[in-house]
């Protein structure tokens, strides 16, 4: 179903979804590193800390799955031109 799609998807069109959500992982990622610089000062202003150390997690988890995402892109792609030099 969803592979017959990714199937008949040209290469030039597949290139640009890749180049768009690369674009949107970049500002996710510069999102929740923001994010995660302002909850980490606050959780380190607060004398109790409390729940505050769940907005930090949050901001990891997101930079964590963005990245993850971006490199898997980047070694996917650079094992395709690999094989198609060799």
């Amino acid at each position: 179903m969803v592979d017959d799609v990714i199937r008949q998807m040209s290469k030039k069109t597949w290139y640009k979804w890749s180049l768009y959500i690369n674009i949107i992982l970049f500002f996710i990622i510069a999102l929740f590193i923001y994010l995660l610089v302002k909850d980490s000062i606050a959780v380190g202003a607060s004398e109790e800390g409390g729940d505050l150390w769940l907005y930090v997690a949050r901001d990891i988890a997101f930079i964590a799955v963005a990245l993850a995402l971006i490199f898997f892109q980047f070694f996917r792609n650079l094992f395709v031109m690999m094989r198609r030099a060799l």
